[in-house]
């Protein structure tokens, strides 16, 4: 068998739970439904170190944040000693590498060329933000010129929809909200633009007018339905070329989204499930069987791995996660090794860790956050899985001993890897000139992001304090 390609689609800011190949009853996802009915879908997968920059580098490494050394949304520096990413292993097999909206993070490390598009700024006259199409607008050709060649090809594309500002073209932005928008009886989204840190940032996005936060969420939602036909596109270029059966199709996620979830509004911070829980789909139907579900936990740090597997190429280098594959080629024995508890990590506007359990999810604060959220968080995630109630008071028997397990798995990868815990040495994550906040006050203070330029500058300067 010839090597397949691979089509690896890096949705930011996807949240699982708003597919409808996940449960969700709005249609947001017909065309991956498609694909996850065609493939495998892996139920319970996290992204558990977030946001953009250490979710990718765990993803395209196999490592986890201490095999990555990142952490933090701003990191500065290359990935750890002994870290390699998928495209290098990919170019020493002889395959093309392209990767597309993605250059100068450390995970993007050995792509042979590297592609921009307009992935932020909407249509000054539509005011809407085209991002797939404009994506698809640079693919296509690529993939034209891809099916003129032999040789096997690796491409990356990281899509920028339902990444804020929320802004789906018509008719996405009302394929899911009736009503009036600017309703002036409507003041839910005053605490939304009350929130001083992101409240510039909103009103340089939000539709002129807009009261009703519902709107806001619709648009989400929307952007959802706009990228999945784009998606759709992109799979008709495929299969016109005669590449859909002998590639490797890939759809996974750096992290999700909160919406109004937890106060921390349309933006993907907290180590709640909303932001945690994305997708992961695979289809290959030479080695991944169709229509394949698992309950099991998986993790970012195996996605790498599991790709090599099924393009049937052997790295000879050592992984932090595991190959998913072994869901369906073991059956019941890869029960195994499939991990029940986790270590989670944050720096975009907070630095926090914590643990998840199958019952339980234990969120400490490493410095004062944002918004002034305590310093101990518990959520019993069987009983309360919207995560509303914090129980870290009344169960402090729960407490003491997620951190204790914590703290065994964080000693345990210090002496694995000969490096301290980088959230504990990550001490500018923030990007400004200084060390951590004592405050809560203080944080609120000096945290601020004015505009979607704002937005696009802060992941610029990452890239660049990155390369």
């Amino acid at each position: 068998m010839s090597a397949p390609n691979l089509i690896l689609l890096g949705i930011d800011t996807l949240r699982a739970d708003h597919l409808s190949a996940y449960g969700y009853g709005r249609g947001t996802s017909p065309h991956l439904d498609r694909l996850a009915k065609e493939g495998a879908l892996f139920v319970n997968h996290f992204s558990p170190s977030i946001p953009t920059t250490p979710g990718y580098a765990s993803m395209l490494t196999g490592k986890d944040c201490f095999g990555t050394g990142v952490v933090a949304l701003r990191h500065a520096g290359d990935l750890a000693e002994g870290a390699v990413t998928l495209a290098e292993v990919l170019k020493t097999q002889g395959y093309r590498t392209i990767c597309v909206g993605f250059d100068k993070n450390p995970a993007a490390r050995g792509f042979d060329t590297y592609v921009s598009y307009e992935s932020w700024h909407p249509d000054p006259v539509t005011g809407r933000a085209p991002k797939a199409e404009a994506l698809n607008r640079v693919v296509v050709p690529l993939l034209d010129e891809l099916a003129q060649h032999s040789d096997p090809f690796f491409l990356f594309l990281r899509h920028m929809d339902p990444h804020s500002p929320y802004l789906p073209p018509t008719p996405f932005d009302r394929l899911f909200y009736h009503g009036n928008e600017r309703d002036p009886a409507n003041h839910s989204l005053d605490p939304v633009l009350g929130f001083t840190p992101f409240g510039d940032f909103f009103r340089s996005w939000f539709p002129p007018g807009v009261t009703d936060a519902e709107y806001i969420n619709s648009q989400y939602d929307g952007a959802i339905a706009y990228l999945d036909v784009n998606i759709a596109v992109l799979m008709t270029a495929l299969r016109h070329h005669h590449l859909d059966e002998d590639s490797v199709i890939g759809v996974t996620s750096d992290h999700g989204e909160s919406l109004l979830e937890h106060e921390c509004y349309y933006d993907h911070h907290g180590l709640y499930e909303s932001t945690l829980r994305v997708p992961l789909i695979l289809r290959y139907p030479k080695a991944v069987p169709r229509g394949f579900r698992t309950l099991r936990y998986s993790e970012a740090k195996d996605v790498m791995p599991t790709l090599l597997t099924v393009m049937g190429i052997t790295a000879n280098m050592p992984f932090d996660g595991r190959n998913l594959a072994a869901e369906w080629q073991q059956g019941a024995e890869a029960g195994a090794s499939a991990p029940s508890e986790f270590y989670l990590t944050e720096a975009t506007w907070m630095r926090k860790h914590g643990w998840r359990t199958p019952e339980w999810k234990l969120i400490r604060a490493l410095e004062p956050d944002f918004h002034f959220k305590p310093a101990v968080e518990l959520y019993d995630l069987v009983a309360d899985p919207g995560e509303s109630t914090n129980l870290a008071d009344s169960r402090a028997d729960v407490v003491n001993r997620l951190t204790d397990r914590m703290e065994a798995h964080i000693a345990r990868r210090v002496e694995e890897t000969g490096r301290p815990n980088p959230m504990l040495t990550t001490l500018a994550w923030h990007g400004l000139d200084r060390g951590p906040f004592v405050s809560s006050e203080e944080a609120y203070r000096t945290l601020h992001i004015g505009s979607i330029q704002a937005a696009r500058q802060l992941q610029d300067r990452a890239k660049e304090e990155s390369s």
